[in-house]
């Protein structure tokens, strides 16, 4: 009786071994263990414009010396566009929970108008042209962390510079020929959610994050795609994966 007991007890110091041994958590890399760690992201964008009209927008377009450029509008609208982005992650860790992080960013990604007009054969979507830099500087609420886990939300604030268009491009462009352009340079806020898992050389981040622009992005020009314009606001979804 007695080598069963001292058999039982050698097991159960066994399986408690093994059982606190599964629940250390890998080190991720040692990224929490510092107040700064760096790292790199890659994200996947889609965009679109939320356009207000002017009250007029439904009249045809006519230039400068009086030609009808084009017919009566039936409708404006925007619809999704993909792009992708790459960029560079320095966190600093506030407290266990909260943190500071800034992730500037190159984005790919264009968007467009449709313009859908009375007579059919004037319709056309409108390519808005864009290569950006974004330099993102948002707030880390972090949960406590379970094992290889720990959930999130993020929120913060944005500023866009425009770095890959030309300076003028409707210089000496007919009417139908000219493009929408988006102002230089623009603010934004964004909101996420996210989580860090943990892994023995380096932590990975999935992150799904909404970005509305704070005002109108349109740079407003006498054209027969602008002009109908009132305002237009960027509304972008992000999905980033942060590697640290």
């Amino acid at each position: 009786m007695n080598k069963l007991r001292y058999q039982l007890i050698v097991l159960f110091f066994f399986c408690c071994n093994c059982l606190f041994a599964q629940s250390v958590p890998a080190w991720g890399g040692g990224a929490d263990q510092e107040d700064q760690s760096f790292g790199f992201t890659f994200s996947y964008i889609s965009s679109y414009y939320k356009i207000d009209k002017n009250p007029d927008w439904r009249k045809p377009f006519i230039d400068n010396e009086g030609t009808k450029v084009t017919d009566s509008l039936r409708s404006i609208n925007s619809p999704n566009a993909q792009g992708f982005a790459v960029g560079f992650l320095s966190r600093y860790s506030i407290t266990d929970h909260l943190e500071a992080r800034i992730a500037p960013s190159l984005i790919f990604a264009d968007r467009s108008i449709t313009y859908v007009y009375n007579t059919s054969s004037l319709n056309t979507t409108k390519a808005v042209q864009s290569t950006m830099i974004d330099v993102p500087i948002s707030l880390k609420l972090k949960s406590d962390r379970l094992g290889d886990f720990r959930a999130y939300i993020t929120g913060g604030v944005k500023y866009s510079q425009n770095i890959g268009s030309k300076s003028n491009p409707n210089a000496n462009v007919a009417q139908l020929d000219k493009v929408v352009r988006n102002a230089s340079g623009f603010a934004s806020y964004e909101v996420g959610i996210g989580c860090d898992i943990y892994f023995e050389f380096f932590k990975l981040s999935p992150e799904i994050k909404l970005s509305n622009s704070f005002g109108d992005v349109l740079l407003h020009e006498n054209s027969a795609f602008a002009n109908p314009i009132s305002k237009l606001l960027l509304h972008t979804l992000m999905f980033t994966l942060y590697f640290e």
